[in-house]
């Protein structure tokens, strides 16, 4: 049974133009002006999925979906850090901020690490493989980094590699045994 999904990226918001570790904040003004655009470029699907995050909620409803909550699809949790910049914790906290980029298994600032992060998506995505159709989930760039390494089964070190900007898309099949990336012509 082949299961696709798409994963997304939710809007800008004040803490990405910022980059601080972000809180449970809205879309920046004008953030989802590119809604329809993506919204008309999705595959019809048959189940659809949001983190419990505003940002992710609003981008879903920004895209004209419905989406289930579902809190695998949160947020990395970044502790105290949440809220702060990084360039101030480059400066408060230069050490613990390079045990956190360098070591998938510490949590310096109190909160997941990113191996922990990968325990809590992995059910999940072993879950929506055996569904089959075609899954949308909308989600965090962390999140989808850990996806895409999930996918490729390549070290959680990999991690800081990989970009994700606002709104973009990640899309993967499944046969129900292995996840594969897919890129579409564009």
């Amino acid at each position: 049974m082949m299961t696709r999904l798409t994963l997304i990226c939710h809007g800008a918001t004040a803490a990405n133009r910022q980059a601080r570790f972000p809180l449970d904040e809205p879309l920046e003004d004008g953030a989802m002006a590119e809604a329809p655009a993506l919204a008309q470029q999705l595959p019809r699907a048959s189940r659809v999925f949001t983190s419990p995050a505003l940002r992710a909620r609003q981008t879903a409803d920004a895209l004209g979906l419905t989406a289930e909550m579902a809190p695998a699809l949160a947020d990395c949790d970044y502790g105290r850090w949440a809220g702060q910049s990084i360039m101030a914790l480059q400066q408060s906290e230069p050490d613990a901020l390079a045990t956190w980029m360098s070591d998938v298994d510490a949590a310096p600032h109190g909160g997941e690490t990113i191996a922990a992060l990968r325990d809590r998506l992995l059910p999940w995505m072993q879950e929506q493989s055996g569904a089959g159709g075609h899954a949308i989930a909308i989600s965090h760039a962390a999140l989808i980094r850990v996806a895409i390494l999930i996918a490729l089964q390549a070290p959680l070190s990999a991690f800081w590699r990989i970009d994700i900007d606002p709104l973009s898309t990640v899309r993967m099949t499944s046969n129900g045994t292995r996840w594969s990336l897919r890129f579409d012509r564009a």
